[in-house]
C-alpha cells in the first residue's frame, strides 16, 4: 500500500471509531442517574465527538473517498454490545468509567499515530485537525483518571446502603 492509501484507511478507521465512541457515549449517558458529574461530563463529550466526527469527515472528502460503511456498521454494532453488557453489570456506572477511559487512550494513540501519518504525506491541514482532536480525547481521558476514584467511591458509598441503585 502507499502512503496515502494506508493515512486514507486509518482516517476511515477513526471516523468510524468516532461514530463507535458516540453511540457509546449516549448509551451510558442516557442510562447514568445518580452521578451528575460523570453524566453532564459525558454530555460534553458527545457534542465534542459529534465535532470530531465532522472534522474526520472532511478530511475523508477532501481525498474524495467515503468512510466505511461496514466499519460503521461493526462499531455501532460494538458499542451497542458493550452498553448491553454493561446494563447487566451491578457496578455499571464503573466498568463504563473504566472502559470509557481505555477507550480515550485507543483514540489518543490512533490520533498520535495519524498525525504522523498526516504530515509524512504533507496533510497539513489533516494533522492540525487530528492535533485538535487529540487535545479533546487527552482532556477527556485526565478528566476520567482524575474523577474515577470519586466516582468509585460514590457506587461503593449507595451499593453499600439497602435499597438505594448503585450501579447507574
Amino acid at each position: 500500500m502507499t502512503y496515502e492509501e494506508n493515512y486514507l484507511d486509518w482516517v476511515r478507521d477513526a471516523y468510524a471509531m468516532e461514530k463507535q465512541a458516540e453511540s457509546m457515549l449516549e448509551k451510558m449517558a442516557d442510562r447514568l442517574e445518580h452521578y451528575p458529574d460523570l453524566r453532564a461530563r459525558i454530555v460534553q463529550h458527545i457534542e465534542e465527538t459529534r465535532s470530531q466526527q465532522a472534522l474526520v469527515k472532511s478530511v475523508i472528502e477532501r481525498y474524495d473517498t467515503s468512510s466505511s460503511v461496514f466499519k460503521d456498521a461493526v462499531g455501532k454494532l460494538s458499542a451497542l454490545g458493550q452498553a448491553m453488557g454493561g446494563m447487566l453489570a451491578e457496578d455499571e456506572v464503573v466498568k463504563g468509567a473504566i472502559s470509557g477511559y481505555v477507550f480515550e487512550n485507543l483514540e489518543i494513540a490512533s490520533y498520535t499515530s495519524l498525525i504522523a501519518a498526516a504530515e509524512l504525506i504533507g496533510d497539513h491541514e489533516g494533522a492540525r485537525i487530528f492535533g485538535q482532536i487529540l487535545e479533546q480525547e487527552v482532556a477527556m481521558a485526565e478528566w476520567l483518571s482524575t474523577h474515577l476514584p470519586e466516582v468509585t467511591e460514590q457506587f461503593m458509598v449507595r451499593s453499600a446502603e439497602p435499597g438505594v441503585e448503585a450501579k447507574k
